[in-house]
């Protein structure tokens, strides 16, 4: 007799599922229509607080009373596909993207914090994001050159990495005959095939996790390798490999800086394999890419960057654990398109973007970044 508990346990879970109601979605998609009509990235959703947006880095409650928790979960469980509901049922977070008809993608985080149901929500483009309207230093584009290697994508949460990883993959769909395949969860930006031939992996949708996901598709023969973060060890094993082998991986991390993005993947794993994930690292890397938004003149926001661009220095204080003397190798480097923070936040400043005074509050070396000020704008791609 054939067995089939899987199909069983799923028809049973969506009778449940309806049994239990849709929940109120109309008044997520009300609050969503606010966002969308006021120009928002975020909608934050906390007991004890209104519901709240932010525009240009900036929280503004929504005019009415303070929120709980029974009434975040009943507005947001409706929007979630089962896998995601189940998911949150059992005590874990739950990620899902979501479309309404005239508004718009959504990004769905529902979590718990201090007992209660909370959700952060974020506006996703309707289309893939042009590299060259993100006001990023030019250099960023040599990434989709390179021929194979690890892209690491760092920055703080809210820095724009998932919107220039996304512009990355647009600039090579369009330029380029390749087979790129990102694994994601949720998926972000819909890319469309243009010259290449392009596969979204839905992490919980398609496929379970994200290392199942990477060890399938490395069978599909992918060129270009897109994993929306790295947050666990076996993917990051999986990566490192994927990139010394003749794939171009590119996947992001929160982390604040070029040495802090290498040193994040090594101190990942137990100390006993770290030595050998060094190795295996500098020898994956092609080229580590850091950014962060800082509060533009005039209002919105603009991004900062630095690029290390992987050689042989490189890879040797990789393997050495001393990541500390990478920013000196992205000065050392620079005319193979590395270029520093610093240089960056100075070309900024001098665009007449972002306040000196912001500038050097940020620097991480001000002497550095005074020197760059007081000289003639340079002639770099940062």
């Amino acid at each position: 007799m054939t067995n089939r508990p899987d199909v069983d346990s799923l028809a049973g879970e969506l009778n449940a599922w309806r049994a239990d109601g849709p929940g109120d979605r109309s008044r997520l998609e009300e609050w969503l229509r606010v966002m969308t009509e006021r120009g928002a990235s975020d909608l934050l959703l906390v007991a004890g607080v209104p519901p709240s947006i932010r525009v240009d880095g900036t929280i503004t409650p929504l005019p009415e009373g303070p929120l709980d928790g029974a009434e975040i979960e009943d507005a947001v469980m409706g929007a979630l596909p089962v896998g995601a509901a189940r998911g949150y049922r059992q005590g874990d977070p739950a990620d899902a993207s979501l479309a309404v008809t005239g508004l718009g993608r959504f990004r769905i985080n529902l979590h718990r914090e201090r007992g209660r149901a909370a959700a952060a929500v974020r506006a996703l483009p309707a289309r893939p994001p042009v590299l060259s309207e993100l006001g990023l230093p030019p250099n960023v584009e040599q990434l989709t050159r390179l021929p194979f290697g690890l892209v690491l994508i760092g920055g703080p949460t809210g820095s724009g990495k998932s919107t220039t990883l996304a512009a990355l993959v647009d600039v090579i769909n369009r330029r380029d005959a390749k087979h790129i395949v990102t694994i994601e969860d949720p998926i972000e930006y819909e890319h469309p095939h243009v010259k290449s031939v392009v596969e979204q992996v839905e992490v919980g949708l398609d496929i379970s996790d994200f290392p199942r996901a990477l060890r399938s598709t490395l069978r599909q023969a992918p060129d270009v390798l897109v994993i929306g973060e790295m947050r666990d060890p076996e993917t990051m094993q999986i990566a490192l490999a994927a990139g010394e082998t003749g794939h171009l991986v590119f996947s992001t991390l929160h982390t604040n800086d070029v040495a802090s993005t290498v040193a994040r993947v090594a101190d990942s794993f137990p100390l006993e394999r770290q030595a050998t994930i060094r190795q295996e690292l500098s020898m994956a890397l092609a080229a580590v890419y850091t950014q962060t938004l800082l509060p533009r003149i005039g209002g919105g926001r603009v991004p900062a960057a630095e690029l290390l661009m992987v050689g042989y220095g490189a890879r040797q204080h990789i393997r050495k654990n001393q990541v500390q003397h990478l920013h000196q190798e992205i000065t050392i480097t620079r005319r193979h398109g590395s270029f520093t923070f610093e240089e960056s936040l100075a070309r900024l400043v001098q665009q007449g973007q972002l306040e000196r005074s912001e500038a050097m509050a940020r620097s991480a070396h001000p002497e550095e970044l005074e020197l760059l000020l007081r000289s003639t704008p340079a002639t770099t791609g940062a």
